[in-house]
């Protein structure tokens, strides 16, 4: 890898890493050319975490606007990089509601409550994947004992849990399988980070793999799948414990019906997602088993 190409990669991870931080702060709204009509309400408070691709940031104020007319609230579009950083504020009552992953979920369901699950290829399910450079000697996962690899997420699931799930179940050390390791801190990271040749191998979310290769399609020809998952609950939205029922109910209503709406739709297009659901807490018990499995029983 050339000094030329690792500046490059360099420059697109603090893009990314100011992206994933900046572009809603809990004091910013996104702004709005038609603003609900209930200006007394306080806003709605929304997380999302890194699995907003930076090509899609742009996209936020104009959901942040649909969801707000439709609710008639003002909605407040939050972002940070990491999963803790929006999980703690859902679960410090400064967020009412978050578009998480399914083993934070698992972790705190107790305090937490399914709003709606993303449907995605027909689905409200992805997969795990282990992902290589197309033009390495590398083709399972056992392939990479011994190598560089680069986890997402310390509370991702498919960024994390599972792989080490994957090993354990191989009968692997996850933790002394791989000569080193490290955290990219987001799926889109974790490709560039194999595509520049900066890590061997990587788990990445296969919602955000493919997003990211619709955005950018030379993508497509770097990367090889070597190894993937079972299929699992969708990332989901849930409520947290500072949104009353009424909030929870007319958002999962709005949510459930946006792709039958024309604007809804076209946002839905963005995020490459064919709507929302309402599915049970059954669709991620596949996540509590594997944490719990590990040592990692859900959080009390």
């Amino acid at each position: 890898m050339t000094d030329r190409s690792r500046r490059a990669f360099a420059t697109s991870l603090l893009a990314l890493a100011a992206a994933a931080i900046s572009p809603r702060s809990p004091g910013q709204t996104a702004p709005s050319a038609t603003l609900p009509p209930d200006q007394a309400a306080p806003p709605l408070r929304f997380g999302v975490t890194p699995v907003i691709l930076d090509e899609q940031v742009g996209f936020l104020g104009r959901w942040a606007d649909w969801l707000g007319t439709r609710l008639q609230r003002r909605v407040i579009l939050v972002q940070r990089a990491r999963y803790r950083e929006i999980m703690d504020l859902l679960l410090g009552g400064r967020l009412e509601l978050a578009w998480i992953c399914g083993y934070p979920y698992v972790q705190h369901q107790d305090r937490l409550e399914l709003l709606v699950v993303p449907v995605w290829h027909g689905q409200p399910l992805y997969r795990s994947e282990i992902i290589v450079a197309d033009d390495s000697d590398l083709h399972s996962l056992a392939d990479l004992g011994g190598r560089l690899f680069a986890w997402a997420d310390p509370d991702s699931n498919s960024g994390w849990l599972y792989p080490r799930f994957a090993l354990a179940r191989a009968g692997e050390d996850p933790d002394g399988f791989f000569r080193r390791t490290f955290f990219t801190w987001g799926h889109p990271r974790s490709v560039l980070a194999v595509s520049e040749g900066l890590a061997d191998g990587a788990a990445v979310d296969s919602y955000v793999r493919e997003t990211l290769i619709q955005h950018t399609p030379s993508l497509a020809g770097a990367l090889r799948l070597v190894h993937r998952s079972p299929l699992f609950g969708f990332p989901p939205l849930v409520a947290g414990p500072a949104m009353n029922r009424r909030d929870r109910d007319r958002t999962r209503e709005v949510l459930v019906a946006q792709a039958e709406d024309g604007e809804g739709r076209a946002l839905l297009a963005d995020l490459n997602l064919d709507g929302f659901t309402v599915e049970g807490p059954a669709l991620f018990a596949d996540i509590a088993a594997m944490a719990a499995q590990l040592g990692r029983e859900p959080a009390t």
